[in-house]
């Protein structure tokens, strides 16, 4: 992530926020990270076509932490320690997930 994306992301986010909006990084697309989720799930949907979904919280989860991980992973320059922190993850925990998705 550029700085500038971070600033863009940390600049939006409070310490009293239950749940932080997250803004998009390029600056021309002041939108929120649940808008994105919407809008691609309501896709998702209108492009099944009749074939069933099974396994969708899942695969939503893994959809969006693998490029939580790699970014924060990127920002921190691999260092996970610090990456556990930014994430409000035990190292243990951001390990594992790392694992999980193939990530180390």
């Amino acid at each position: 992530m550029t700085s500038t994306a971070a600033r863009t992301i940390s600049e939006t986010t409070t310490a009293e926020d239950a749940q932080p909006l997250l803004r998009l990084a390029q600056p021309e697309a002041q939108d929120t990270l649940r808008n994105c989720v919407r809008r691609s799930l309501t896709e998702y949907f209108a492009n099944l076509e009749g074939e069933s979904v099974q396994d969708l919280y899942q695969v939503v989860l893994a959809e969006i932490e693998i490029p939580l991980l790699e970014k924060v992973l990127e920002h921190t320059r691999g260092n996970q320690t610090q990456a556990a922190e930014i994430l409000g993850l035990n190292r243990g925990t951001l390990r594992k997930k790392l694992k999980q998705y193939g990530l180390l």
